[in-house]
């Protein structure tokens, strides 16, 4: 059969990677695809974004289902147009995508349903939320309400600082329409994981868990970004915490949806906080696999990954089970020069080694041009290690990363450390 990826990140490159490696994959498009999807001689990539130009490729292709990676075409509604059209794909409607378009339907639903989440408030009015500030203190934290590519939350560890961001987001217009609105909410210490689960509106199947890191330097120092890496699995996710994970937050956040006649289906993401007592609370969600988690989760996978998201379309992820390689995958993120406030493009990469069974490359921010490799957006490279231990994965990785070259690459050297530690 024929698959089409939908998107342009790391993350659309490993879930296309993982789908070309099934016997039962004849090929996998993916729209509109980067430097890596376009070099990759597994990929045929298509330079469409429009939805409904991709639904009518899908009908001209005979294309048996479509997975869409980023967030943005979730929102504008290219699962609605797609089942109109009676094609298969895989992914929340616009209305469901609201988990993650709309910080404050989030926490709404989060509160009139009992899932663990911060006390929170949401304001447009730039003076009541200063006066919010004001009465609660700091640390708090500020989100503007919809997307802003992965770049519109404040933890703000100082009243200057939390004042700063509500100028930033409702005065000065920063993020524009998704910062119109901006939810105010209370700071919670502890342990971060990704638990992200796979829905097809009833059934809930779970991914090995992960953990990101956001900051963008070493020691979580530095503004937060898109994440400059990620690690799988997260120890902090024992078996029990899984359990109560499943129990607490994800089962009712799908009865709840289906309760509200929003059936979920795609990649269910839970960003957790887990206190020093062991109680996780949410975060937040996102209606699609995260980046850079999707890199390590998919270099673990085992499973035939094209079947799996069959079943997940037809509604019977209840007959699944997945199976995962031992080892720990540890991946990390190669930033351009100036990365996060203005990437700097164009730069030439060069140094990626071929693929290895213990280490592989994905591409991100990448493009081809005259046949040079070239930076073209923030989150360059992500480069996956595989190991015994997160020791040894990490220094696979590193081994790679540090023979990689572009001008002014940015990376932490130190993704993995809680598991380390």
């Amino acid at each position: 059969m024929k698959i089409l990826v939908v998107g342009s990140g790391g993350r659309e490159h490993a879930l296309a990677w993982k789908l070309a490696q099934s016997e039962r994959v004849q090929t996998v498009f993916v729209a509109p695809g980067n430097g890596g999807t376009e070099l990759d001689t597994r990929l045929v990539t298509v330079d469409l974004h429009e939805p409904q130009a991709l639904a009518d490729f899908v009908v001209a292709e005979h294309i048996a289902l479509t997975l869409v990676g980023p967030e943005v075409p979730l929102a504008a509604g290219i699962v609605n147009l797609f089942r109109s059209r009676g094609l298969k794909i895989f992914g929340p409607t616009r209305e469901a995508a609201q988990l993650e378009s709309s910080k404050d339907f989030a926490k709404s639903f989060m509160q009139r349903y009992g899932i663990p989440t911060a006390k929170y408030e949401t304001f447009s009015d730039a003076a009541a939320a200063h006066a919010y500030i004001d009465a609660n203190g700091a640390p708090i934290v500020i989100k503007a309400d919809g997307l802003a590519a992965g770049k519109g939350v404040v933890v703000a560890m100082t009243l200057d600082e939390a004042h700063g961001a509500v100028e930033h987001m409702l005065a000065d217009n920063a993020f524009g329409d998704a910062g119109a609105r901006i939810v105010i909410e209370e700071f919670l210490a502890g342990e971060e994981a990704s638990f992200i689960v796979m829905c097809d509106g009833k059934n809930v199947l779970a991914l090995a868990t992960s953990q990101d890191h956001k900051r963008l330097k070493d020691h979580d120092q530095g503004p937060n970004t898109g994440g400059m890496g990620a690690y799988s699995p997260a120890p902090i996710v024992t078996p029990s915490m899984h359990a109560r994970v499943m129990r607490e937050i994800i089962n009712p956040t799908i009865q709840g949806m289906a309760r509200d006649g929003i059936p979920f289906t795609g990649f269910l993401y839970a960003g957790l906080m887990i206190d020093a007592d062991g109680n996780p609370r949410t975060l937040e969600f996102n209606c699609r696999m995260g980046d850079p988690e999707t890199q390590p989760i998919m270099a673990r996978l085992k499973s035939d990954f094209a079947t799996v998201l069959e079943h997940a379309c037809n509604g019977t992820l209840d007959t699944v089970e997945l199976e995962w390689d031992r080892r720990t995958a540890v991946g990390v993120v190669m930033a351009a020069a100036g990365y996060p406030d203005s990437p700097r493009k164009g730069d030439v990469i060069d140094g990626i080694p071929p693929e290895a069974p213990e280490c592989v490359t994905f591409h991100a921010g990448t493009r081809v041009v005259g046949g040079t490799l070239q930076a073209s957006g923030g989150r360059v490279l992500c480069v996956v290690g595989l190991g015994d231990s997160v020791k040894m994965a990490q220094k696979r990785a590193y081994e790679t990363v540090e023979n990689i070259h572009f001008n002014g690459a940015q990376y932490r050297r130190d993704i993995g450390w809680r598991g380390i530690k």
